[in-house]
């Protein structure tokens, strides 16, 4: 059988990467895994079986850029994982919409195209609230991502304005429950709830990616969360190998979607001890039904 591709980045250096936990699960069943940077204009995708996208976490500085490569995997005989199609539409937070529309409780959300001083204020009152999360429509890793209060937006503002500008932004309440009890994160495969664990940020931060030094603990989580969380999964345009969903819980009580990541999420592995080999069970079972049907 031909090798497995793991998509990554030409460099993960400062990043927290656990692919590594998965391609020795199935290398001692045989399976052989190579990770391969998208940036790499040599490879030839024909030579691998399946190409599962898990670390290319710089994609959001070229996303055009992306989606050409991810759709020449597509058209060579390697099975893309996750399709091109979910990509497509994850890539993008406008899939925010899709979920709402079809009853998924999302974070409040709204979106605007190189937003002015006065709509970013005018936020405060739209939400109620006095603190507001600015971020990019295509994105990762809290990259150019604002946490603004109501008084304290002049000093950001002129810097905000020229990274939005001719750019979608996407304007959500801060959500005081990530700093009091943390944001929650589902992992999935094959559909199936595989494990948990709750995110809280540092003190002084509201971010809560590994790299920011968050707290990661694995919990079980609420029943509630995981049927939201495996709701908005069916809502993909296809079934995925792996995704990941990141859940609130808002003011009144009821948990939210604050993210559906289903290109490249970290996937806490090293917070289930069972996880890697579950992930990589799943892989072999793909690689067996040779497509994505």
């Amino acid at each position: 059988m031909k090798p497995i591709a793991f998509l990554t980045m030409d460099n993960l250096d400062g990043f927290i990467s656990y692919d590594q936990l998965v391609a020795e699960c199935l290398a001692s069943r045989g399976m052989q895994v190579e990770s391969v940077s998208w940036r790499d204009r040599r490879v030839q995708w024909d030579d691998f079986e399946m190409v599962i996208i898990r670390s290319p976490w710089d994609y959001q500085h070229a996303a055009d850029e992306f989606l050409s490569v991810l759709e020449e995997i597509d058209a060579s005989e390697a099975i893309l994982w996750n399709p091109i199609e979910v990509v497509r539409w994850n890539i993008r937070k406008t899939y925010l919409q899709d979920l709402s529309a079809h009853g998924i409780e999302i974070v409040p959300t709204q979106f605007i195209h190189s937003p002015t001083e006065f709509q970013i204020d005018s936020m405060f009152e739209f939400f109620g609230t006095d603190q507001i999360v600015i971020k990019p429509v295509i994105g990762a890793g809290a990259e150019h991502t604002f946490r603004l209060h109501r008084d304290s937006t002049t000093a950001v503002m002129p810097q905000i304005l020229t990274l939005y500008a001719d750019r979608l932004a996407l304007l959500q309440p801060f959500i005081p429950g990530v700093i009091d009890s943390g944001e929650t994160s589902l992992v999935f495969f094959a559909g199936q709830h595989s494990h948990s664990v709750l995110k809280t940020p540092k003190a002084g931060d509201f971010r809560v990616q590994e790299e920011y030094g968050s707290q990661v603990e694995a919990i079980q989580a609420d029943p509630a969360f995981v049927e939201l969380a495996s709701r908005a999964l069916e809502l993909a345009p296809q079934p995925a190998m792996y995704g990941r969903v990141d859940l609130v819980q808002l003011q009144n009580g009821r948990p939210a979607v604050m993210e559906l990541e289903l290109i490249e999420p970290s996937l806490y592995l090293r917070y289930d001890k069972h996880s890697a080999a579950r992930f990589a069970a799943v892989i072999r079972q793909f690689v067996g039904s040779g497509s994505h049907t």
